[in-house]
Protein backbone atom coordinates (compact mmCIF):
# COMPACT_ATOMS: atom_id res chain seq x y z
CA UNK A 1 0.00 0.00 0.00
CA UNK A 2 1.08 3.53 -0.70
CA UNK A 3 0.57 6.17 1.98
CA UNK A 4 0.43 9.92 2.44
CA UNK A 5 1.31 11.68 5.68
CA UNK A 6 -1.96 13.39 6.55
CA UNK A 7 -3.99 13.45 9.76
CA UNK A 8 -4.87 10.62 9.74
CA UNK A 9 -2.60 8.77 7.30
CA UNK A 10 -4.15 8.20 3.87
CA UNK A 11 -3.70 4.73 2.37
CA UNK A 12 -3.94 3.62 -1.25
CA UNK A 13 -4.07 0.10 -2.67
CA UNK A 14 -1.91 0.12 -5.80
CA UNK A 15 -3.49 -1.57 -8.79
CA UNK A 16 -2.19 -2.15 -12.30
CA UNK A 17 -3.71 1.06 -13.63
CA UNK A 18 -5.15 2.87 -10.61
CA UNK A 19 -4.96 3.40 -6.88
CA UNK A 20 -7.88 2.77 -4.58
CA UNK A 21 -8.13 5.22 -1.70
CA UNK A 22 -8.86 2.87 1.20
CA UNK A 23 -9.76 5.36 3.94
CA UNK A 24 -13.34 5.88 2.67
CA UNK A 25 -13.94 2.12 3.00
CA UNK A 26 -13.24 2.08 6.75
CA UNK A 27 -16.44 0.95 8.43
CA UNK A 28 -17.56 -0.87 5.26
CA UNK A 29 -17.31 -4.50 4.21
CA UNK A 30 -14.57 -5.29 1.68
CA UNK A 31 -13.15 -8.51 0.31
CA UNK A 32 -9.75 -9.42 -1.13
CA UNK A 33 -9.65 -12.53 -3.29
CA UNK A 34 -6.39 -14.23 -4.26
CA UNK A 35 -6.44 -15.70 -7.79
CA UNK A 36 -3.66 -18.22 -7.12
CA UNK A 37 -1.24 -16.36 -9.40
CA UNK A 38 2.10 -15.05 -8.12
CA UNK A 39 4.23 -13.14 -10.64
CA UNK A 40 7.92 -12.54 -9.94
CA UNK A 41 8.71 -8.86 -9.47
CA UNK A 42 11.86 -9.13 -11.56
CA UNK A 43 11.42 -11.62 -14.40
CA UNK A 44 7.58 -11.70 -14.48
CA UNK A 45 7.65 -15.49 -14.30
CA UNK A 46 4.61 -17.11 -12.68
CA UNK A 47 5.82 -18.87 -9.54
CA UNK A 48 4.13 -21.19 -7.06
CA UNK A 49 5.82 -19.53 -4.10
CA UNK A 50 7.05 -16.03 -3.33
CA UNK A 51 10.57 -15.55 -1.93
CA UNK A 52 11.88 -12.37 -0.29
CA UNK A 53 8.49 -10.68 -0.70
CA UNK A 54 7.80 -11.10 -4.37
CA UNK A 55 10.50 -13.03 -6.24
CA UNK A 56 10.71 -16.47 -7.81
CA UNK A 57 13.38 -18.82 -6.48
CA UNK A 58 15.97 -18.29 -9.28
CA UNK A 59 15.74 -14.51 -8.88
CA UNK A 60 15.87 -14.86 -5.11
CA UNK A 61 19.16 -16.72 -5.45
CA UNK A 62 20.81 -14.35 -7.93
CA UNK A 63 19.51 -10.81 -7.31
CA UNK A 64 21.41 -8.44 -5.05
CA UNK A 65 18.19 -7.05 -3.57
CA UNK A 66 17.45 -10.53 -2.20
CA UNK A 67 20.84 -10.99 -0.54
CA UNK A 68 21.05 -11.30 3.23
CA UNK A 69 23.02 -8.06 3.49
CA UNK A 70 19.94 -6.07 2.42
CA UNK A 71 18.26 -6.86 5.74
CA UNK A 72 21.57 -7.07 7.65
CA UNK A 73 23.66 -4.33 6.01
CA UNK A 74 26.55 -4.75 8.43
CA UNK A 75 27.14 -8.05 6.58
CA UNK A 76 27.85 -6.25 3.29
CA UNK A 77 30.47 -8.16 1.31
CA UNK A 78 31.07 -5.67 -1.50
CA UNK A 79 34.65 -5.09 -0.36
CA UNK A 80 35.33 -8.83 -0.75
CA UNK A 81 34.33 -8.64 -4.42
CA UNK A 82 31.38 -11.01 -4.00
CA UNK A 83 28.48 -8.58 -4.48
CA UNK A 84 25.82 -10.00 -6.80
CA UNK A 85 25.30 -6.76 -8.75
CA UNK A 86 27.71 -3.82 -8.86
CA UNK A 87 25.13 -1.39 -10.29
CA UNK A 88 22.67 -2.23 -7.52
CA UNK A 89 25.40 -1.72 -4.93
CA UNK A 90 26.32 1.70 -6.33
CA UNK A 91 22.71 2.91 -6.47
CA UNK A 92 21.33 1.33 -3.30
CA UNK A 93 24.13 0.49 -0.89
CA UNK A 94 26.87 3.05 -1.60
CA UNK A 95 24.51 5.91 -0.87
CA UNK A 96 23.74 8.06 2.14
CA UNK A 97 21.47 6.53 4.79
CA UNK A 98 19.86 7.65 8.03
CA UNK A 99 19.67 5.88 11.35
CA UNK A 100 16.49 6.73 13.23
CA UNK A 101 14.57 5.88 16.36
CA UNK A 102 10.82 5.36 16.24
CA UNK A 103 8.05 4.70 18.71
CA UNK A 104 6.39 1.60 17.28
CA UNK A 105 5.35 -0.99 19.88
CA UNK A 106 8.05 0.67 21.98
CA UNK A 107 11.14 2.61 20.95
CA UNK A 108 13.18 0.90 18.21
CA UNK A 109 16.10 1.70 15.94
CA UNK A 110 16.03 1.47 12.16
CA UNK A 111 17.73 2.59 8.95
CA UNK A 112 16.53 4.00 5.65
CA UNK A 113 17.25 6.59 2.98
CA UNK A 114 16.09 10.18 3.30
CA UNK A 115 13.82 9.85 0.25
CA UNK A 116 11.94 6.97 1.89
CA UNK A 117 10.71 9.15 4.74
CA UNK A 118 8.14 9.32 6.18
CA UNK A 119 6.87 6.25 4.27
CA UNK A 120 9.30 3.98 6.13
CA UNK A 121 7.97 5.10 9.52
CA UNK A 122 4.35 4.77 8.42
CA UNK A 123 5.12 1.32 7.03
CA UNK A 124 6.16 0.25 10.54
CA UNK A 125 3.14 1.76 12.27
CA UNK A 126 5.24 4.29 14.20
CA UNK A 127 3.40 7.01 16.12
CA UNK A 128 6.62 9.04 16.52
CA UNK A 129 9.97 9.05 14.73
CA UNK A 130 13.25 10.97 14.77
CA UNK A 131 16.38 10.70 12.57
CA UNK A 132 19.50 10.64 14.75
CA UNK A 133 22.59 9.87 12.62
CA UNK A 134 23.53 10.38 8.95
CA UNK A 135 26.04 8.00 7.35
CA UNK A 136 27.61 7.66 3.92
CA UNK A 137 26.76 4.03 3.09
CA UNK A 138 24.22 1.37 3.95
CA UNK A 139 26.88 -0.81 5.57
CA UNK A 140 27.82 2.02 7.92
CA UNK A 141 24.16 2.41 8.89
CA UNK A 142 24.15 -1.29 9.74
CA UNK A 143 27.14 -0.92 12.03
CA UNK A 144 25.47 2.02 13.82
CA UNK A 145 22.22 0.08 14.13
CA UNK A 146 24.10 -2.84 15.70
CA UNK A 147 25.53 -0.47 18.31
CA UNK A 148 22.05 0.85 19.15
CA UNK A 149 20.67 -2.70 19.38
CA UNK A 150 22.66 -3.17 22.58
CA UNK A 151 20.18 -0.75 24.20
CA UNK A 152 16.93 -0.86 22.20
CA UNK A 153 15.26 -3.28 19.82
CA UNK A 154 15.39 -3.13 16.03
CA UNK A 155 12.09 -5.00 15.68
CA UNK A 156 8.46 -3.94 15.75
CA UNK A 157 6.24 -6.20 17.84
CA UNK A 158 3.48 -6.22 15.26
CA UNK A 159 0.82 -7.77 17.48
CA UNK A 160 1.30 -5.11 20.14
CA UNK A 161 1.43 -2.40 17.46
CA UNK A 162 -1.99 -3.50 16.17
CA UNK A 163 -3.71 -3.50 19.56
CA UNK A 164 -3.36 0.22 20.24
CA UNK A 165 -1.37 3.35 19.55
CA UNK A 166 1.65 3.61 21.85
CA UNK A 167 1.69 6.54 24.26
CA UNK A 168 3.99 9.34 23.11
CA UNK A 169 7.43 9.50 24.70
CA UNK A 170 10.23 12.07 24.79
CA UNK A 171 12.25 10.91 21.79
CA UNK A 172 14.70 13.81 22.11
CA UNK A 173 15.59 12.76 25.64
CA UNK A 174 15.85 9.12 24.56
CA UNK A 175 18.07 10.11 21.63
CA UNK A 176 20.43 12.05 23.86
CA UNK A 177 20.76 9.14 26.28
CA UNK A 178 21.36 6.65 23.48
CA UNK A 179 24.00 8.86 21.86
CA UNK A 180 25.92 8.79 25.14
CA UNK A 181 25.51 5.02 25.37
CA UNK A 182 26.93 4.40 21.88
CA UNK A 183 29.55 7.17 21.83
CA UNK A 184 32.43 4.69 22.08
CA UNK A 185 31.08 2.60 19.20
CA UNK A 186 30.62 5.72 17.07
CA UNK A 187 34.20 6.80 17.75
CA UNK A 188 35.40 3.39 16.60
CA UNK A 189 33.40 3.73 13.37
CA UNK A 190 34.75 7.25 12.75
CA UNK A 191 38.30 5.98 13.19
CA UNK A 192 37.54 3.33 10.57
CA UNK A 193 35.54 5.35 8.01
CA UNK A 194 36.46 8.99 8.76
CA UNK A 195 34.93 11.80 10.80
CA UNK A 196 32.49 12.82 8.06
CA UNK A 197 31.13 9.31 7.59
CA UNK A 198 29.19 9.21 10.88
CA UNK A 199 27.41 12.48 11.63
CA UNK A 200 24.88 13.10 14.44
CA UNK A 201 21.65 14.89 13.53
CA UNK A 202 20.90 17.37 16.28
CA UNK A 203 18.36 19.70 14.66
CA UNK A 204 15.64 17.27 13.53
CA UNK A 205 12.09 17.54 14.80
CA UNK A 206 10.07 14.60 16.06
CA UNK A 207 7.42 13.60 13.55
CA UNK A 208 4.10 12.20 14.74
CA UNK A 209 1.57 9.98 12.97
CA UNK A 210 -2.08 9.14 13.48
CA UNK A 211 -3.62 6.15 11.75
CA UNK A 212 -7.14 5.69 10.34
CA UNK A 213 -8.40 3.14 12.87
CA UNK A 214 -11.95 3.09 14.22
CA UNK A 215 -11.37 0.13 16.51
CA UNK A 216 -8.33 -1.90 17.53
CA UNK A 217 -8.62 -5.67 18.08
CA UNK A 218 -8.34 -7.05 21.60
CA UNK A 219 -6.93 -10.27 20.13
CA UNK A 220 -4.84 -10.20 16.96
CA UNK A 221 -5.74 -12.99 14.52
CA UNK A 222 -3.50 -13.11 11.45
CA UNK A 223 -5.01 -13.95 8.05
CA UNK A 224 -3.09 -15.27 5.04
CA UNK A 225 -3.84 -15.74 1.36
CA UNK A 226 -1.76 -18.93 1.49
CA UNK A 227 -4.31 -20.45 3.87
CA UNK A 228 -7.50 -18.69 2.81
CA UNK A 229 -7.83 -17.34 -0.77
CA UNK A 230 -10.51 -14.87 0.36
CA UNK A 231 -10.03 -12.51 3.28
CA UNK A 232 -12.17 -9.61 4.35
CA UNK A 233 -14.93 -8.36 6.55
CA UNK A 234 -15.72 -4.99 8.06
CA UNK A 235 -12.61 -2.83 7.69
CA UNK A 236 -11.93 -1.35 11.13
CA UNK A 237 -8.76 0.48 10.13
CA UNK A 238 -5.28 0.49 8.62
CA UNK A 239 -1.94 0.72 10.39
CA UNK A 240 1.53 0.03 9.08
CA UNK A 241 0.92 -2.34 6.16
CA UNK A 242 -1.94 -4.10 7.95
CA UNK A 243 -5.62 -4.06 7.14
CA UNK A 244 -7.57 -4.48 10.38
CA UNK A 245 -10.88 -6.34 9.95
CA UNK A 246 -13.52 -7.34 12.45
CA UNK A 247 -12.37 -10.97 11.99
CA UNK A 248 -8.58 -10.56 11.81
CA UNK A 249 -5.66 -8.68 10.26
CA UNK A 250 -3.58 -9.14 7.12
CA UNK A 251 -0.15 -7.75 6.24
CA UNK A 252 -0.43 -6.84 2.55
CA UNK A 253 3.32 -6.24 2.17
CA UNK A 254 3.92 -9.92 2.93
CA UNK A 255 1.94 -10.83 -0.18
CA UNK A 256 3.79 -8.69 -2.69
CA UNK A 257 3.39 -10.11 -6.25
CA UNK A 258 0.16 -11.93 -5.40
CA UNK A 259 -2.69 -11.17 -7.81
CA UNK A 260 -5.75 -10.16 -5.84
CA UNK A 261 -9.20 -8.83 -6.57
CA UNK A 262 -10.63 -6.02 -4.46
CA UNK A 263 -14.40 -6.04 -3.97
CA UNK A 264 -16.65 -3.66 -2.06
CA UNK A 265 -20.30 -3.30 -2.98
CA UNK A 266 -20.40 -2.81 -6.73
CA UNK A 267 -16.67 -2.11 -7.08
CA UNK A 268 -14.34 -4.82 -8.32
CA UNK A 269 -10.70 -4.31 -9.33
CA UNK A 270 -7.86 -6.76 -10.02
CA UNK A 271 -4.35 -6.00 -8.82
CA UNK A 272 -0.90 -7.40 -8.30
CA UNK A 273 0.45 -6.10 -4.99
CA UNK A 274 3.61 -4.04 -5.50
CA UNK A 275 6.77 -3.76 -3.40
CA UNK A 276 8.93 -0.73 -2.60
CA UNK A 277 12.37 -1.12 -1.06
CA UNK A 278 12.41 1.06 2.08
Amino acid sequence: MASQHNDPIDYYLRLDDEEIHLNPYIGSTIKLSYSGIITCLHCQRVTKRSYSQGYCYPCFKKLAQCDLCVVSPERCHYAEGTCRDNDFAMNFCMDAHLVYIANSSGVKVGITKQENLPARWIDQGAVQALPVIAVQTRQQSGFVEVAFKNYISDKTQWQRMLKADDAHVDLIKIRDRLMQDVSGDLDTLRNRFGLQAIQPINNADVQTFRYPVQQYPTKVVSMSFDKTPEVGGVLYGIKGQYLIFDVGVINLRKFTSYEIEFTSGERRSAATIQLQLL
